[in-house]
């Protein structure tokens, strides 16, 4: 009896020892079980954890200007991401993170929490590269980086309305970037990568797609004109005080749009400083009545109609002309003058008389035909159509006031296409901005006689004694129009408020680029179209046709010779 506790404590030894060995051989064999036989079942648990599929950013295509200067680029930037179930299981980390970023400690762990069942959130996009290593030196649990594209405009606001802008994922939101989005964005590629814990990529196991860059686009624009008519049409804006201001610059040819400038402008490189009204391109957007630079078209629908020849005189006298209940003045009595006269003292009496000789269909026919009051079929994103009305509906007075401007209105794009019809022996070109288009065929607007008729009278309108003598070009000819319209108001025609403009071509003896200078409200005495628009088409037209190697025509010499030219068959 006296051995029983002891052979009771061996029992329970061994028993105890028995169940250590059949756990360690059930562990041993479960191990050998997933380490030998299930080996693709532990890689799949490991791959569920740290494989995953991650987009490939496609890069979007570059926007270049005529000559292969680029205007629009995407580079290469880092963006910062987070997994909130892996991030806010270490909060001590979270204020080092919220420095780094430049955020509120708060605002980030707010930012995690309400999206903790998510496995990717956005911290903050397109960083600058020194933020980006400080990011990755922190090694914070879940924050890692994203490879992704900015867009860059070299050109800053000198370009910004014809370009546009993208949005912070490189989709295009205005100008040509949103026309041609289609062709400019990329095919976002595909590859599997293991992440390690910190969501770090630190293996790249499967291409399943490669990304496809977006289209290069090349478009008619001139870096060098575009930069020129910027900085002067920006210093005229500035020098009278001016509310806007536009000007665009044409191929009279090709229709090729050389530049295309507005101010207010912005720069579309920082996105917070964007403005509705600094962001839209006026050239395309905005209307405005073209006041005495519709007068040729007057002229040319009399001439074409028959109501009227190049000799004949119109008697401006004594300096106001009653239409109806309405008053027509001009700055002084003119007295009796010819077609060309009547253009370069800018009578609005004479084309009054002129527009009331002709059928109202004829005037309406000329106008219409010259793109005036409808789309020009650019393609540009938001372009307005602009207004003339039915000549059915015109009164005496509408006929009247419609031939020195008011009574419809133009897009700058409208107007410079008009005067190209003009400078192109009746033929108007359709606007181009993408170079790899063809060149369509243009639309006869009036005969090429009347344009040849027409451009020598313009050409008197630049002339020492004529209200766009400061448009001329030295050593050059240039044909032109001024204008200055009152803007309407609720209460009708303001007497303090102006546009002031100039629509114009050069060289007068070979036509090679036509010009729109407008000027909205420009503040103080001077805000005729002769004073403010006038200098600013001269200054821009001597650099463009320098620029782009046009030869003068107004030298000794060369104009005896382009005059004898000229006295070829009508």
């Amino acid at each position: 009896m006296s051995d029983s506790p002891d052979k009771l404590s061996a029992v329970r030894r061994n028993v105890v020892l028995g169940l250590f060995v059949l756990g360690f051989a059930v562990v041993l064999g479960r191990g050998l079980d997933l380490q030998v036989f299930k080996q693709d079942f532990l890689r799949g648990e490991g791959d569920a954890r740290h494989l995953r599929v991650v987009s490939i950013p496609a890069h979007r295509g570059m926007v270049l200007d005529r000559n292969g200067e680029p205007l629009a680029v995407s580079t290469p930037v880092d963006s910062v991401w987070a997994n909130p179930q892996e991030t806010l299981q270490a909060p001590e980390r979270l204020a080092e993170l919220a420095r780094v970023l430049d955020m509120d400690r708060g605002d980030l762990q707010r930012r995690l929490a309400e999206r903790a069942g998510r496995e990717f959130v956005y911290l903050r996009r397109h960083v600058n590269p020194d933020v980006a290593a400080r990011v990755q030196q922190l090694g914070v649990p879940g924050v890692a980086l994203q490879r992704e594209f900015r867009r860059y405009y070299p050109m800053g606001e000198v370009a910004a309305h014809v370009l546009g802008f993208t949005n912070i994922d490189d989709r295009g939101q205005e100008g040509l970037e949103l026309a041609l989005n289609e062709l400019l964005t990329g095919q976002p590629g595909a590859k599997r990568v293991v992440r390690d814990r910190l969501g770090r990529v630190i293996r790249d196991v499967e291409n399943i797609r490669p990304a496809r860059p977006g289209k290069d686009i090349t478009l008619t624009l001139d870096q060098r004109v575009q930069y020129l008519a910027y900085r002067e049409l920006k210093a005229a804006v500035q020098a009278h005080g001016a509310r806007s201001g536009s000007a665009v610059i044409m191929d009279v040819h090709t229709g090729d749009i050389l530049a295309m400038v507005n101010q207010p402008s912005h720069n579309p490189n920082n996105r917070g400083s964007l403005r509705r009204d600094a962001s839209r391109n006026r050239a395309v957007t905005d209307l405005f009545e073209p006041g005495s630079t519709i007068k040729p078209f007057t002229v040319a629908a009399a001439l074409e109609s028959g109501s009227a020849n190049p000799h004949m005189t119109l008697d401006t006298a004594p300096g106001f002309f009653r239409v109806g209940n309405h008053t027509i003045r001009d700055i002084r009595n003119y007295g009796r003058v010819d077609l060309t006269t009547m253009l370069a003292k800018s009578s609005n009496i004479g084309a009054s008389k002129l527009a009331l000789s002709m059928e109202s269909e004829h005037l309406w026919r000329t106008l219409h035909q010259a793109g005036l009051g409808r789309s020009t079929g650019s393609g540009f994103p938001g372009e307005a159509s602009g207004l003339l009305r039915d000549f059915y509906f015109w009164r005496d007075v509408d006929r009247a006031t419609l031939a020195f401007g008011y009574g419809l209105s133009v897009t700058p794009l409208q107007l410079a296409r008009a005067y190209a019809a003009l400078a192109n022996d009746g033929v108007m070109p359709a606007p181009r901005f993408l170079a790899h288009q063809p060149v369509l065929p243009g639309e006869p607007v009036i005969s090429p006689s009347v344009a040849r008729e027409l451009r020598a009278m313009l050409e008197a309108s630049v002339t020492a004694d004529s209200t766009g003598h400061r448009a001329r070009v030295e050593g050059y000819r240039v044909a032109g129009k001024t204008g200055t319209a009152r803007k309407s108001g609720a209460g009708g025609y303001s007497e303090e408020r102006f546009v002031a403009m100039f629509a114009g071509f050069a060289p007068a003896s070979q036509p090679r680029l036509v010009m729109v200078v407008v000027i909205d409200e420009p503040a103080g005495e001077q805000y005729y179209g002769g004073q403010v628009a006038a200098p600013v088409f001269s200054k821009i037209m001597q650099g463009a046709l320098r620029l782009l190697d046009v030869p003068p025509d107004d030298v000794p010499g060369i104009r005896a010779v382009t005059a004898e030219a000229g006295r070829g068959p009508a």
